[in-house]
């Protein structure tokens, strides 16, 4: 990994006004409550074009720090969201006139809308677009004991191969440290408060939060013609990512140093080191 250079980094394209207030407090925010290292970037050739990041999953304060670190490296990052996020009251608007796009099968099963028009529509949202899309191939944060990645699902890798676009791994450490993973659904007030103690506690910890952009994945030896184009391509996406944060954890190489005590640990990770870094 190499340290970003404040030399390199070109300056962003203007972003909404709305999205750029939002970038502004998340990174006021993340530097409140911890602190930030950025490492790798994106290359400058890729910049201002279409560009699909893929990023592991290990916390609810995660998305936080993605945005200042893509911040911090002059980007103006997008996200790929639920339905429900973007129509949620106050957050919602705000999000849509940002330009996330929308992941909303649901909502396009009641309208009768094919599964296929739905991604051949994703695809060419990703294709047209001229700000890097964020995605969590995992769909859900990590349920692994160790906190590596889990399965994941194609979706992602899919996209890209449909839509043509370079995709960047993005590693990360250190977010699940700010707040409590919580609950799966919130059924009260009470469901909140281990969420709540645990940020308001993160500012008096500081946690180290590491965040690592990868060079592109290499894809073109995937034919997207091909059966199981998609398996292989997330494969590497995810071993990318993989990759990526063995050296962020150096020192928790098997169990985070952390303790959630509301964090799931019922599944496997298949893209763990079969051989743990510094044995």
């Amino acid at each position: 990994m190499f340290a970003l250079q404040q030399d390199d980094v070109p300056a962003p394209r203007r972003a909404p006004a709305i999205w750029r207030t939002m970038l502004n407090l998340d990174r006021g925010l993340v530097n409140l409550v911890g602190q930030l290292t950025v490492t790798g970037s994106v290359p400058r050739e890729l910049r201002g074009k279409p560009l699909l990041m893929a990023a592991n999953h290990i916390g609810v304060f995660d998305a936080f720090v993605l945005m200042a670190a893509c911040k911090r490296i002059g980007i103006n990052p997008r996200f790929m969201l639920a339905g429900g996020i973007l129509d949620a009251p106050v957050i919602g608007p705000a999000l849509r006139v940002s330009g996330h796009l929308r992941v909303d099968r649901k909502e396009a099963a009641a309208q009768a809308t094919t599964a296929r028009g739905q991604f051949d529509e994703a695809a060419e949202a990703l294709r047209t677009t001229r700000e890097p899309i964020i995605v969590y191939p995992e769909g859900r944060i990590s349920h692994d004991p160790g906190l590596w990645p889990e399965r994941g699902k194609t979706g992602a890798a899919r996209l890209a191969l449909a839509a043509g676009v370079p995709v960047i791994p993005i590693s990360q450490w250190g977010a699940h440290e700010a707040v409590y993973w919580g609950t799966e659904t919130v059924n009260g007030p009470g469901d909140l408060l281990p969420l709540v103690r645990s940020g308001l506690s993160a500012p008096l910890r500081r946690p180290r939060f590491q965040v690592h952009f990868g060079a592109p994945v290499d894809l073109s030896g995937v034919e997207p013609e091909r059966p199981g184009a998609g398996v292989r391509a997330h494969a590497k996406i995810m071993q990318a990512i993989t990759d990526g944060l063995i050296p962020l954890r150096r020192q928790e190489p098997i169990r985070p140093r952390f303790y959630d005590p509301t964090r799931p640990t019922d599944t496997v990770s298949p893209w763990k080191p079969r051989r743990q870094p510094g044995r």
